[in-house]
């Protein structure tokens, strides 16, 4: 697995280089469908390494030039400190929601993992 490290830690000659781990999981978060999402764990699990944490890595450093808010916690809670965002954005993409009870701690909805989780469709044949 390739170690994740900030834009330009190792130096600037690797300032505008993206690892190859990194490249991998953008490409699968391009790939998710609008309305659907995958787990970090998911993800992990179609490139066949890493975990959860290398993905949720990758997402926080790169992930803001492909659609973030697809790759999502197994929980289905929206990703903390952006929440709103995101829920705009699965709104808009009419991604299957839950709606949080009145007790809910913010009020905010979850995704609906039972029907908005997507498994890599036809290409995800072959990967267990």
């Amino acid at each position: 697995m390739s170690e994740v490290s900030p834009a330009g830690a190792d130096g600037a000659e690797h300032a505008e280089e993206l690892p190859e781990y990194a490249e991998r999981v953008l490409e699968v978060a391009e790939l998710i469908p609008p309305g659907r999402v995958m787990t970090y764990g998911d993800v992990a699990e179609w490139l066949e390494e890493g975990g959860p944490r290398q993905v949720g890595r990758v997402m926080a450093l790169y992930g803001g030039a492909v659609p973030w808010w697809r790759v999502v916690r197994a929980d289905g809670r929206l990703l903390p400190g952006h929440e709103l965002r995101a829920l705009d954005r699965y709104r808009a993409e009419s991604t299957p929601l839950k709606e949080a009870s009145r007790t809910a701690e913010g009020h905010l909805p979850r995704i609906d993992m039972r029907r908005a989780r997507w498994d890599g469709g036809g290409r995800a044949q072959g990967h267990t």
